[in-house]
């Protein structure tokens, strides 16, 4: 009788051990929505203390990378991280947040859905994209990339289709003039 009880809890056991093995290995994914805004507390990352905040008014040159050997890890805002969405990795802003991403090689601009923290390495890297967000932009097989990131907040018809995965409307080119400038003032350090 008692190798039956100890059966049973041995069963228990293992179907807890489960439970909490899957729940570290990223289960119970937050559902892809706009609501909750997370903004969160400061956090430090390699001894450099990040502070988040929301700036409806965030307009920066720099670099982007990509990542995407992720796919499947729990991005910071809860969601499951899908390399091939139209997504991205910024260190401050709230998640989720919608920005502009231009390519100051070729004038290329696509949206993006800011879902995830990062990047934390690389001087004047101001924004991961998705392997997706990447290819849509132009950039995966550089690696990385010219960009100016701004904060937009786009029509309810383009964050659906980025909540979904799919890439929003096509965005206008910007003219080569502008992107003389924008280098210009990337190379200065002016913004």
């Amino acid at each position: 009788m008692t190798s039956g009880k100890a059966g049973v809890a041995y069963k228990a056991a293992w179907a807890i051990l489960t439970l909490m093995l899957a729940a570290c290995g990223g289960g119970n994914y937050r559902p892809v929505r706009d609501t909750p805004v997370k903004i969160g507390p400061p956090y430090a990352v390699r001894g450099i203390t990040y502070v988040p905040a929301a700036d409806p008014t965030y307009d920066m040159l720099g670099y982007a990378s990509w990542y995407g050997s992720e796919s499947g890890n729990r991005t910071a805002n809860g969601e499951r991280f899908r390399a091939k969405w139209i997504t991205a990795a910024h260190t401050v802003l709230p998640l989720p947040t919608y920005v502009e991403v231009t390519s100051l090689d070729s004038g290329r601009t696509i949206l993006v859905r800011v879902n995830d923290r990062g990047p934390f390495s690389g001087r004047g890297r101001i924004i991961d994209l998705s392997r997706g967000a990447a290819e849509q932009l132009g950039i995966r097989a550089q690696g990385h990339a010219a960009v100016r990131v701004r904060v937009v907040e786009p029509p309810e018809r383009d964050k659906e289709r980025l909540r979904k995965g799919k890439a929003a409307a096509e965005r206008p080119r910007v003219s080569e003039h502008i992107l003389a400038n924008l280098r210009g003032q990337l190379q200065a350090g002016t913004r």
